[in-house]
């Protein structure tokens, strides 16, 4: 198996989450057919149609009711009430965030970096999936770097902190820095989403995972996926 950090939710629809690592590279950077094969591996290990985004870090958020098919939609965030979909957040430093209402049969995929936190992306997520009936919203926050590692220039961490106040850090050296999970979390508290799991994992320190920060342009993607299938029939039924 390569989907790492597996959890999920029961409800009238299961609702299951899941990571990819480093083993798979599902990057617009890389080979198409080196993608292609790595979503082909994540359709068949979750019996789920792999949709992905072509992700800009803004906050469009886009509702997937059948597979595209052309293009990826342009957006940061995709948000769907079937089953049989998995959706795809990519990130390699950027926070990835997965969500679902089991009882509503709601989840969503959503890419957070600088620009998105900034923007809003993630509340622009919840707030579609509760046009659509979702009321009890749990999050995943997959890896990520981490307030310690992820410097910037004073004026930006200011800029972003006038929007996200609890996303103002300071590295473990000392310069400015932005905590990108910090900031999510607070949103999502904002939007009214008290249960969050977040994987205790900062990418630029894991070499396990990838790192725009620490490799550059050398970095591969990630994803983080939720899919949502029926409950498996009761024994006897």
């Amino acid at each position: 198996m390569t989907l790492l950090l597996r959890d999920r939710l029961e409800g009238d629809l299961v609702i299951e989450v899941a990571f990819t690592g480093s083993s798979l590279d599902v990057g617009d950077r890389a080979d198409r057919a080196v993608r292609d094969a790595a979503l082909a591996t994540v359709g068949a290990e979750t019996g789920a149609a792999p949709v992905i985004m072509r992700q800009v870090h803004g906050a469009d958020v886009e509702v997937v009711d059948d597979l595209p098919s052309g293009d990826p939609p342009t957006c940061d965030a995709l948000v769907t009430a079937h089953a049989g979909v998995g959706l795809l957040a990519r990130a390699a430093d950027c926070v990835p965030v997965l969500l679902g209402d089991a009882g509503a049969g709601v989840a969503a995929a959503v890419h957070s970096g600088r620009p998105g936190l900034a923007a809003g992306v993630v509340p622009a997520a919840v707030a579609r999936m509760q046009d659509l009936g979702a009321r009890r919203i749990t999050a995943w926050l997959g890896p990520h770097v981490c307030g310690a590692c992820y410097e910037v220039p004073a004026a930006m961490r200011d800029e972003v902190a006038a929007l996200v106040p609890e996303a103002r850090s300071t590295t473990s050296w000392g310069t400015p820095a932005l905590d990108l999970g910090a900031g999510v979390r607070a949103q999502l508290a904002g939007a009214g989403v008290d249960e969050v799991h977040e994987v205790g994992v900062c990418t630029r320190e894991d070499p396990a995972w990838p790192s725009y920060r620490r490799d550059g342009d050398a970095a591969s993607r990630f994803a983080g996926i939720v899919w949502m299938h029926p409950p498996a029939p009761e024994a006897g039924s």
